[in-house]
């Protein structure tokens, strides 16, 4: 039970900041790490989507809260000239 309270507190974090801009760092394996800023558009009840807006076309990505919480995704939130990292593990 104590993981869905904490996946429950990731999801209400991130819905604060439905908006801003973010920064992603995502781990995809074998060392390969994807670090991108865009927009997080969107929460769900078990995703989140980031709108990543490249050269060629606007991309959304989704993850989900476990995710953030096995620090597999890194967030930091860009909030009025500031910057909050989103952090999974809630000690």
């Amino acid at each position: 039970m104590a993981a869905k309270k904490v996946l429950a507190e990731i999801k209400q974090d991130l819905e604060g900041y439905v908006g801003n801009k973010i920064r992603l760092k995502a781990n995809r394996g074998r060392k390969k790490v994807m670090e991108r800023v865009g927009v997080l558009e969107k929460t769900y009840p078990n995703i989140f989507v980031i709108k990543l807006d490249e050269k060629q076309s606007i991309r959304r990505i989704s993850f989900s809260y476990t995710d953030v919480l096995t620090e597999t995704v890194e967030l930091t939130v860009f909030n009025d000239e500031q910057e909050v990292k989103i952090a999974g593990s809630k000690a």
